[in-house]
């Protein structure tokens, strides 16, 4: 008799064949006996957590980097606190294993049937799944151990499949009860093409790139959450065109390529990224989700912009249903396309600008500053702020090196995502984020499970004392002249630096460009703990790329 395998082991032997590595937790009655008795006992390394907020935006930016990433809460009180992170990782494709201990079968019976309440409960056994139904790719109740591995299987295979998260609620008195083991790994399934619309698609999209005097690419994040960053560089190299990319897909390829133009978003984009869109006669956008924060203040031209994403091709008044982008890709390059010749710009290395240590910091100054700072074991993250236009403008050349939450644009994302990448990342590379200090104050508790784990992301926080972008996004004229900005956004002012003495860091604060450059330099040589510096800078000031809007 070999020793008895149970369904707390299969999930543990699961996600541990998937890659995962760190599960972020909180501690809860009704998960504590898989987490203490299977997750510890693995190598599986539990990242305790301050609050599940932060738990998911970490594992958010644990997916990211790792490809897929898991955290586990308590039942309700705990599950529903993780609902906005769970939401950004849904609309932003990103992997996420959310594990939801439950009371048992028989506490379940009793609530339904007597109404006597076990701590936690709402309306019994549906509520949880039916509000993370909406917001994964799959929500499975572990309540039997017979079928306990066919459900988590199905669960993880969606989330490799669909990258979204999944929701698996396991009962604290399924963990120890018997059931199969795994016999073969996981794999996710492939996305399968309609041959017509394939071929049609090539066929099209062909034509196009060969009769056009001026092509351009457009890559977009599916490309990254689909894994065809060699198959898309291939492509560009065959082809011999710039491209561009998307916000939420800067750096998904290194940004050294000679045939990188730069970010595309709208009216923020620098001015030759402007004019390489406005004067292309043929878009091929590969894996572009359009949103509000992508083509700000720029209406797309459709009729000559091809978008294949969400498994279509669409182009102009045509639609093509069922088309792979990873087919797509692949049938391009098979088909060893030439497009008329163009001549790129020859990329120049940026000066260092030059900054008298006296000066009081500016916006747009900070992000000329720190650019310099940024070698190729830079990974940079930027929230939900106006650190969003600074950031887009800076050369990264790591690849997949920027981490950006801009679709669902959660503010406080950064922050505790930082710990999740941290995680995730090389040995060899150093995170740096920026952060806008409304976003920082929702998730500042990031810094105490940072320094826990002897994490070292270097978080600047622009301190204005503002909801800046909520200002801009609401009317943005207040930053032109002396109109007073609206009660709702101006924020109660902290002491930000002053928080490494709670939390045991490091930190600095900083409102001339020698504070700065002095501060930088510590946080380079503190390798043991986030280093937290807090930017000071005018309320009016802004980064270049935001004055296009005046109201």
């Amino acid at each position: 008799m070999g020793e008895k395998y149970t369904v707390g082991q299969y999930l543990v032997d699961r996600l541990y064949e998937l890659g995962l590595r760190h599960l972020f937790s909180i501690a809860g009655d009704y998960s504590i006996e898989w987490v203490n008795s299977y997750v510890e006992k693995s190598g599986i390394q539990v990242i305790e957590e301050v609050n599940e907020l932060n738990a998911g935006y970490a594992a958010d930016g644990y997916g990211r980097v790792k490809g897929i990433a898991a955290l586990c809460v308590t039942y309700s009180a705990g599950a529903l606190c993780t609902t906005n992170a769970i939401a950004g990782s849904y609309v932003e494709k990103v992997p996420v294993v959310l594990i939801n201990g439950a009371p048992s079968i028989k506490k379940t019976l009793t609530f339904e049937q007597t109404g006597y309440s076990s701590h936690h409960f709402i309306s019994g056994r549906e509520t949880d799944r039916q509000v993370f139904e909406y917001i994964t790719a799959a929500a499975v109740r572990i309540d039997s151990p017979h079928l306990a591995p066919m459900l988590i299987d199905y669960a993880l295979t969606q989330c490799i499949t669909e990258r979204r998260p999944v929701y698996i609620e396991l009962l604290e008195d399924m963990v120890d009860l018997e059931c199969t083991r795994p016999s073969n790994a996981l794999r996710a399934a492939a996305v399968i093409s309609d041959e017509d619309s394939l071929n049609q698609s090539l066929a099209q999209i062909s034509e196009r790139l060969q009769n056009a005097t001026k092509p351009l690419i457009w890559i977009g994040v599916e490309i990254d959450r689909f894994g065809l960053h060699q198959q898309a560089e291939r492509l560009i190299q065959d082809l011999k065109i710039p491209y561009v990319t998307e916000f939420l897909s800067k750096a998904i390829l290194s940004e050294d390529d000679a045939q990188f133009a730069g970010v595309f978003d709208g009216k923020s984009s620098s001015p030759y990224v402007q004019s390489l869109v406005k004067d292309a006669d043929f878009v091929l956008a590969l894996g572009v989700w359009l949103t509000d924060i992508n083509d700000l203040g720029w209406p797309i031209d459709l009729d000559k912009t091809a978008f294949a994403s969400w498994d279509t091709l669409k182009y102009g008044t045509s639609f093509n249903a069922q088309v792979s982008l990873a087919d797509l890709v692949n049938g391009l390059i098979d088909r060893r396309l030439t497009c008329k010749a163009q001549t790129l710009p020859a990329k120049t290395a940026a000066q260092a600008p030059v900054m008298n240590p006296a000066d009081e910091l500016t916006y747009q100054g900070f992000y000329d500053f720190i650019q310099h700072q940024i070698d190729g074991n830079t990974i940079v993250g930027a929230d939900a702020s106006l650190n969003y236009f600074g950031s887009m403008l800076l050369d990264v050349s790591a690849r997949r090196g920027f981490i950006v939450q801009s679709s669902y644009s959660a503010i406080g994302y950064i922050g505790p995502a930082a710990t999740g990448v941290s995680l995730a990342k090389q040995d060899k590379q150093r995170l740096m984020v920026f952060s806008g200090d409304g976003g920082f104050q929702m998730t500042a508790q990031c810094l105490a499970t940072q320094t826990r784990f002897n994490l070292n992301p270097i978080i600047f926080v622009m301190d204005n004392g503002i909801y800046g972008v909520e200002q801009w996004l609401a009317d943005a004229s207040v930053f032109h002249g002396n109109k007073p900005f609206y009660k709702s956004c101006i924020l109660h002012r902290w002491n930000y630096s002053k928080l490494a003495e709670v939390f045991g860091c490091r930190g600095w604060k900083v409102h001339t460009y020698g504070e700065l450059e002095e501060a930088i330099n510590g946080a380079k040589e503190n390798l043991n703990s986030p280093s937290i510096i807090q930017v000071l800078v005018p309320q009016r000031s802004i980064p270049d790329n935001a004055n296009w809007k005046e109201s």
